[in-house]
């Protein structure tokens, strides 16, 4: 798992809701256009997919991912909430 900020600014009121509630599907909604995400390699590649079909670059959207790594994590002050938020536990059968 990697964890993950993505920010966006959207133009469109109706794309941007999409990217929004997509988005909340992920992760955890930590300011108004920012996100912050515990991902697999493998749910990172499938958000970008998903979002590819809302963005429209020629329309003046913006989409940023910022990997964060462990040793970062570590030092990222938070003031105000909602609290950083920690991956999820693993379960073992």
């Amino acid at each position: 798992m990697m964890f993950y900020l993505v920010a966006y600014d959207i133009c469109d009121n109706k794309r941007r809701k999409k990217i929004a509630d997509l988005l909340e599907g992920y992760g955890v909604r930590v300011q108004y256009s920012v996100f912050e995400c515990h991902l697999s390699p493998k749910k990172y590649k499938e958000l970008k997919k998903r979002l590819l079909r809302h963005y429209k670059e020629d329309k003046g959207d913006s989409l940023r991912f910022y990997p964060v790594s462990g040793h970062t994590l570590s030092q990222v002050e938070v003031w105000g909430s909602p609290p950083l938020t920690c991956p999820p536990s693993s379960t073992i059968i």
